[in-house]
């Protein structure tokens, strides 16, 4: 017995239906923008001191730096020590919110006190510096 192969005419064009894979991955996509946290860091290098009690920061903070010249910033803009009592005031429109100042460690004491005054009469909830757990 004799088998012949015959040729049929050509299916179709396969579609690879790109719908849903474009779905999956824009659902991805927003899954890891609204669960990752933000958290806003000076553009201010500074070498923070080393603490045994060190804790975790807060999400909702206003983070000054002090830098070891005695400039202070905000945001990566310096806005020097008149500029820190109007910042918390703006920004604790609604609600108090803490303040962390990043002291370099070679920053002067005297500094770092009007810095937390400042902050303090600004309508901070609370001051706290920043350390690295050591």
């Amino acid at each position: 017995m004799r088998f012949r192969r015959t040729f049929a005419e050509a299916e179709d064009p396969i579609e690879l239906n790109l719908i849903p894979l474009i779905d999956v991955i824009m659902f991805l996509l927003i899954f890891f923008v609204s669960t990752t946290s933000f958290i806003e860091e000076p553009g201010v290098k500074v070498d923070k001191p080393q603490a045994a009690t060190a804790k975790q920061l807060e999400k909702n903070s206003i983070i000054f730096a002090v830098t070891p010249d005695g400039k202070i910033a905000y945001g990566g803009k310096e806005i020097g020590l008149g500029g820190v009592r109007p910042t918390v005031k703006r920004l604790c429109g609604k609600e108090p919110l803490p303040v962390v100042i990043q002291a370099d460690e070679r920053a002067l004491s005297g500094i770092l006190i009007r810095v937390i005054d400042e902050a303090k009469l600004g309508g901070a909830k609370d001051v706290s510096l920043a350390t690295e757990k050591g």
